[in-house]
């Protein structure tokens, strides 16, 4: 019997649903409010962009691209540097977050 109790135990914990990566807290975590600002909405240098409000789905994918080196500019000198701080399922929830603020 307490095999069956503990093998039921285990397979509950194997079934429970992953949580999802908070992206608010990620986004100061992984340093991006350092040069994009509190929210992604004032960056420290004007050229940076502003992320607050851009589309999911484009900045997972600038993200991905830059820690790749498939976009590989001036602008992205910066952010190469840091772009191992984070995987891909953290990249998603940084953009999933950015895209829920207000521009």
């Amino acid at each position: 019997m307490k095999k069956l109790v503990l093998f039921t135990a285990l397979a509950g914990l194997l079934a429970a649903p992953a949580f999802a990566a908070d992206g608010a807290k990620l986004f100061t975590e992984k340093t991006c409010n350092a040069c994009h600002g509190a929210e992604g909405k004032k960056p420290l240098m004007p050229t940076y962009p502003k992320l607050a409000g851009q589309n999911a789905g484009y900045a997972e994918q600038q993200m991905k691209d830059i820690k790749s080196g498939a976009r590989n500019n001036g602008q992205t000198a910066a952010m190469k540097g840091v772009m191992h701080l984070v995987n891909d399922e953290e990249m998603k929830a940084i953009a999933e977050y950015l895209a829920k603020l207000k521009p």
